[in-house]
């Protein structure tokens, strides 16, 4: 697919950095322009032969910052083919005693931004005659407990609903999917995972026995952003390796 995406303009959500990147980078490769946001320009942008990505200041809870990325990647693109909503993350945090204002500000991340700039960007494929896409990137903690971060999944898996929901009331001009992504190695995977010793452990619970790379996420945005995927919305697709081992398995095992 190093051609599929050429003359397309793809907006990529906290694409500087970890998940994001890799995202950026993979479409890149497939020939898109790509806008990437955050709160903070990084220090090198994400670039494939020669090309790299713009970047637009932005903090994704907030409309109005929402409404200047938009612009920025219509004026200087002039058209805006896909959105990838990958902003989001949660540290650690006891639901029975974190804030009220704790939990706001994440499921403000997590569910509300990307609504907000889904609707922003809907707007400007609706008016373009072959439309656009919407790439959500969601989470397994959407489909199981996610203890230690209880508001992060619940907004995660109201991300899942509001994927199908979009998905009709949007269609045909704009097509909205998700993937449900399990654990990828970041250059901050240590702060989830823990040192690389621990690591390699969890990585032998997933079935294909390793975490996801940045990249392995991004082939499959390109997928959707792609002709290929031209008949797909309204889906989730699983990006975790094959799942987990159900726990009483190794009880049965002793």
């Amino acid at each position: 697919m190093s051609a599929e995406l050429g003359g397309r303009v793809a907006i990529v959500t906290g694409g500087a950095r970890g998940v994001g990147r890799g995202i950026s980078e993979r479409l890149l490769e497939a020939g898109a322009e790509v806008v990437v946001c955050g709160r903070t320009e990084p220090d090198a942008l994400p670039e494939c032969d020669g090309r790299t990505a713009s970047f637009a200041a932005a903090d994704v809870r907030d409309p109005e910052a929402i409404a200047t990325v938009v612009a920025h990647a219509r004026d200087r693109h002039g058209r805006i083919d896909v959105l990838v909503n990958n902003a989001g993350g949660a540290p650690a945090a006891d639901a029975a005693t974190a804030s009220p204002r704790f939990h706001d500000k994440i499921v403000a991340l997590n569910l509300l931004a990307p609504l907000h700039f889904s609707q922003q960007a809907n707007a400007v494929m609706q008016e373009q005659p072959d439309g656009g896409c919407i790439v959500n990137i969601a989470s397994v903690s959407a489909t199981r407990p996610s203890p230690g971060t209880a508001a992060y999944g619940a907004a995660k898996a109201g991300l899942l609903s509001l994927t199908q929901s979009l998905a009709v009331e949007w269609a045909p001009k704009v097509r909205v999917n998700a993937l449900t992504v399990g654990m990828v190695a970041t250059e901050l995977a240590d702060l989830h995972y823990g040192d690389e010793a621990a690591q390699a452990r969890v990585a032998a619970t997933v079935p294909l026995g390793r975490l996801a790379t940045p990249a392995d996420v991004g082939s499959v945005c390109v997928f959707l952003a792609s002709p290929a995927a031209g008949y797909v919305t309204g889906a989730s697709l699983l990006v975790h390796g094959g799942g987990e081992r159900p726990a009483f398995l190794g009880a049965v095992d002793g």
